[in-house]
């Protein structure tokens, strides 16, 4: 039993975690712990008893938690945690903070990181994921991460540390990411938020940015992410092997594939986690079937499945 009388932040017992997610799907979490700062999280993690797991969570962009729920305390950081302050080429930015945020308030100072606008999402899960899109990754730009570890001490973690990969890092088992700190090139601020500017344009023609989603679903087989450029190769993009398996538009329960883009997985309206963890493994096997590329999931899926 955890003692909510310890904490000056948030803990709720057998919290839905359903409205937490872009998905609006998943079952409870076994407790929700929202700390007031870091220290405020530090005592409690220093004291959580050692059987209990924790799970991270950030805005819940890429995230399918599954109907039953998660058997963990889930550590959600909020307006403690989203400072963004800028010194020179150096931009420092609490997990909590948007990535879409970090990118204008870098470009107002005539910093760029503007490949990070429109990233759905926050900076704790940017360094998780070492999210990218236009042939930039969060690796490129990150100088340092600060995490809390599970025996509740701070530390600071260089890029080596998380050993950067294609949307992976390795952080230490039940480490919180708190903070990271960033270096981007120099530009002109007005350039900056041009070319942010005409990146939304472009990912507004081309992905389902009004429907439910959680981004991509599926990584590039290839390995890397697409790079805006003419000469951009797709043979090997995950969109072009779900059309040529035939999925673009596949459906289950209220689950569907973005007919906008088939590497989308949205939910209708009325979808349950296992309608779009179901969905989504069709399209695998019928990938495999096809053209014997095994998909990665880019959407991560936690908890467990509701028992019959």
């Amino acid at each position: 039993m955890i003692n909510p009388t310890d904490v000056r932040g948030r803990l709720t017992q057998a919290r839905p975690l359903n409205d937490l997610t872009w998905l609006r799907v998943g079952g409870p979490a076994d407790y929700l712990f929202q700390p007031a700062d870091i220290e405020d999280l530090q005592g409690f993690l220093r004291d959580l008893p050692a059987e209990v797991s924790i799970f991270p969570m950030g805005v819940g962009s890429n995230l399918i938690v599954r109907d039953g729920g998660l058997r963990a305390v889930v550590i959600r950081l909020g307006r403690g945690f989203n400072g963004i302050a800028v010194d020179g080429n150096m931009v420092t930015a609490g997990a909590a903070a948007l990535d879409a945020h970090v990118a204008r308030k870098a470009a107002d100072a005539g910093v760029d990181l503007t490949f990070l606008r429109t990233i759905p999402g926050s900076i704790g899960g940017a360094v998780r994921m070492n999210a990218g899109c236009y042939g930039s990754y969060t690796a490129d730009v990150l100088r340092k991460a600060t995490i809390v570890t599970r025996q509740g001490e701070v530390v600071d973690l260089t890029p080596e540390d998380l050993n950067f990969r294609y949307r992976q890092s390795d952080l230490p088992e039940g480490a919180v990411l708190v903070s990271a700190a960033f270096e981007g090139a120099s530009g002109d601020p007005q350039d900056l938020h041009d070319r942010m500017k005409v990146q939304l344009q472009k990912r507004d023609e081309t992905q389902p940015t009004k429907d439910r989603s959680a981004g991509s679903t599926f990584r590039n087989p290839a390995g890397f992410s697409s790079t805006g450029r003419a000469d951009d190769v797709h043979d090997l993009k995950a969109w072009k092997v779900i059309d040529d398996a035939g999925m673009r538009g596949a459906t289950l329960g209220g689950a569907q594939m973005s007919r906008k883009h088939s590497n989308f997985l949205i939910n209708t309206g009325t979808a349950t986690a296992a309608d779009l963890e179901g969905l989504g493994e069709e399209v695998r096997k019928k990938v495999y079937e096809t053209s014997g590329i095994t998909l990665e999931w880019e959407i991560m899926r936690v908890g467990d499945p509701l028992k019959e």
